[in-house]
């Protein structure tokens, strides 16, 4: 890896902090690095939305635990989905991220999800991301603050970030909790 990773301070904070925070930061799995261009935020207990609410169970431990680990699952019994465990430990809260822009290892991306045709398409959702960057599910608990996988600081240029509601989700639909850089041609569809 020839980049740093952020440090596990960068997420013990509230939840949305981290969310916002890691826009234009660098997500590196491998020869693989993307950008991290779309979050959203998941409150823990306090959200019907988080796969917290119900509380601690062995699927969710993970959530409660250190901040800075890998949380990953499966949505609909086929797409793998990356979330960052956020708040300090006990405290449920995580970040999924919705999607990246590829910056290197892209043909090794394109390997993984052959028959996508731009550039734009590659990663810009989190089931795609994970395909696209290699991290499944034996990646869940893994230690983003000392690799292989790991979040890395970016160069953080000027951008405006948007604010909206999150995607697909039927539970507290109305909380403002997905953050994107606002004009990127990688944020989800």
């Amino acid at each position: 890896m020839s980049c740093r990773p952020l440090e596990r301070a960068f997420y013990i904070r509230p939840t949305a902090e981290v969310a916002r925070a890691l826009l234009g930061k660098i997500l590196v799995h491998g020869a693989a690095q993307a950008r991290i261009v779309e979050t959203e935020a998941y409150l823990g207990l306090a959200d019907a939305a988080a796969h917290a609410y119900g509380g601690r169970t062995p699927r969710t431990e993970v959530l409660f635990g250190p901040p800075g680990h890998a949380y990953v699952y499966l949505i609909y019994g086929i797409y793998e989905c990356l979330n960052i465990v956020a708040e300090p430990e006990g405290q449920a809260g995580c970040v999924l991220i919705r999607a990246v822009e590829p910056v290197k290892g892209i043909e090794s991306m394109r390997r993984r999800r052959p028959g996508i045709d731009r550039l734009e398409r590659l990663a810009n959702g989190p089931g795609k991301l994970t395909l696209a960057m290699g991290i499944t599910r034996r990646h869940n608990g893994a230690d983003l603050t000392r690799g292989p996988l790991a979040v890395c600081g970016g160069c953080d240029p000027t951008f405006e970030i948007g604010v909206s509601r999150r995607i697909g989700i039927t539970k507290n639909p109305d909380a403002l909790l997905r953050f994107y850089i606002a004009g990127s041609p990688f944020v989800s569809r």
